[in-house]
């Protein structure tokens, strides 16, 4: 769960780093290599992602989404 600016922002870059390696993976990996091997990362990614969502749908007056139980 994303609590501030700081964690927005290396949440970003990850997904940035992730998408970028599963970019190079389909241009490198046999076909029946690729999706095994890019499944966790883009299941990480949509996590990630889902994670900014939340972050970014509160105001910065607001606290952070609470983290789901």
């Amino acid at each position: 769960m994303i609590h501030n600016d700081a964690e927005l922002q290396d949440t970003q870059e990850r997904i940035a780093f992730f998408s970028r390696l599963v970019a190079n993976m389909r241009q490198v990996e046999k076909p029946e290599n690729f999706k095994y091997m890019a499944s966790e990362y883009l299941a990480e990614i949509e996590k990630m992602h889902a994670e900014v969502m939340a972050y970014l749908r509160c105001h910065a007056s607001e606290p952070a989404p609470a983290e789901a139980a």
